[in-house]
């Protein structure tokens, strides 16, 4: 691992990142910065940006983004905020808004 980038909480499920990440996983940095700009899913903003933190944290140590590609990548559960929304004859319904950590790790290519 060369660089890595994390983002906790954020407001997207993990299964809806989990179809971004199976896109760029073990693509190198260019072609999956490109991809990421034509998907078409909410989770894809999230995933460019720790995706460019993670590019920029490898520059600070002097390397360029065309040496690096994506080794490992992972969306995992975070916390869920729980809600409630009215129902019929006076009972509440649970709202579970769900939440991802993503992780991002970039190493260099052979």
């Amino acid at each position: 691992m060369i660089a890595a980038a994390h983002a906790k909480f954020l407001r997207v499920s993990s299964m809806k990142v989990r179809q971004v990440i199976d896109a760029i996983r073990g693509k190198d940095v260019p072609t999956s910065q490109a991809l990421l700009a034509q998907i078409n899913k909410g989770g894809a903003s999230f995933v460019k940006k720790v995706l460019d933190s993670a590019v920029s944290n490898a520059k600070q140590k002097g390397l360029a983004q065309e040496q690096l590609y994506v080794s490992m990548i992972t969306a995992n559960h975070g916390g869920a905020w729980k809600r409630f929304r009215a129902a019929s004859f006076g009972r509440a319904t649970p709202i579970l808004r769900r939440t991802t950590h993503l992780t991002i790790e970039l190493d260099l290519k052979t």
